[in-house]
């Protein structure tokens, strides 16, 4: 049975032509600001191919089975079993191992991974690189607190797997709040200034922010590139192309609607910029597959 600690964790079991798995995802209180989500995935996935978008957010995760890769042309790249990846600029199409295999992620917050991690975030944008490169020995050591979590369960004869997912998904909370404590924080006026864009989500005048912060428009730009990992306009548009994508995905309003929703100031506009970042017209996006309770798509196996 979960303990009080774990309530908040929501558990969901999936069984169908996709696969069959267990997702848990979980907002920690105590790492807001840093993390917008932490998630555990446990089960086999029957339709390999998946198209992630750009959505403002890095991730890193820990693969407990065999790894997922990145599908590049007519070959598979598979991920280190700890990896990190940097702002999307466009959608990436992974694919998941044969058989069952479980894997933990944590969807950071820009100004969070900066804490986190310690290192200027435009280096990581668009990539996916091993997590030892970046953090050193601690991505071991993670990634071993994550294995002893289920051996714990095993020897107590509770291989359920809600409670595994939990235990892990504590232990990778606990690890970040170690390294947000002893690391530097973003600077005041970046973490405010990126917070803003997302609040306004992304209809923001940047010369406005840069203004109330004070600085040059090269020494903005320059700190906001290295603590978030892109300029302002670009995080702008990567927040207001998520709405948009949310919005096709998740509502039956019309495309021209959801243009205007999403702060698009005319229809071409809203396709164009949808096209570039998500490799599909609105159109087709909304008429393709998806996973459950999720934007991805189910990506065609060729």
């Amino acid at each position: 049975m979960l303990d009080e600690r774990t309530v908040s964790i929501h558990v969901q079991r999936h069984d169908s032509a996709l696969g069959r798995w267990l997702l848990a995802r979980w907002r920690p209180p105590q790492l807001a600001g840093v993390v917008d989500h932490l998630w555990y995935f446990e089960g086999t996935v029957l339709h390999p191919r998946e198209r992630v978008f750009p959505d403002g957010r890095l991730e890193f995760n820990v693969h407990l089975g065999p790894c997922y890769g990145e599908v590049r042309g007519d070959r598979v790249d598979r991920f280190s079993p700890t990896c990190i990846t940097g702002l999307l600029l466009r959608p990436n199409v992974i694919e998941a191992p044969r058989g069952p295999t479980a894997v933990l992620g944590v969807r950071l917050l820009p100004t969070g991974a900066y804490a986190m991690l310690g290192t200027p975030l435009h280096e990581l944008t668009g990539m996916t690189v091993d997590l030892a490169d970046v953090v050193g020995q601690a991505a071991a050591e993670l990634a071993e607190r994550c294995a002893a979590a289920e051996r714990r369960d095993r020897r107590q004869h509770d291989d359920d797997g809600a409670t595994i997912a939990a235990r892990r998904l504590r232990v990778a909370a606990d690890w970040i709040a170690e390294r947000v404590a002893r690391g530097r924080m973003a600077d005041p006026a970046i973490a405010w200034a990126a917070a803003a864009i997302e609040r306004a989500g992304g209809a923001v005048s940047v010369a406005a922010l840069r203004e109330r912060a004070g600085w040059s428009k090269s020494r903005f730009a320059t700190l906001f590139r290295e603590q978030v990992g892109v300029a302002p306009k670009r995080l702008a548009r990567l927040i207001r192309f998520r709405r948009a994508l949310e919005l096709v995905s998740r509502s039956d309003l019309p495309l021209s609607r959801v243009a205007i929703a999403a702060g698009y100031y005319d229809q071409p506009h809203f396709n164009a910029e949808f096209r570039e970042l998500a490799g599909l017209t609105p159109g087709e996006l909304r008429a393709s597959r998806r996973y459950p309770d999720s934007v991805n798509l189910a990506e065609p196996a060729h």
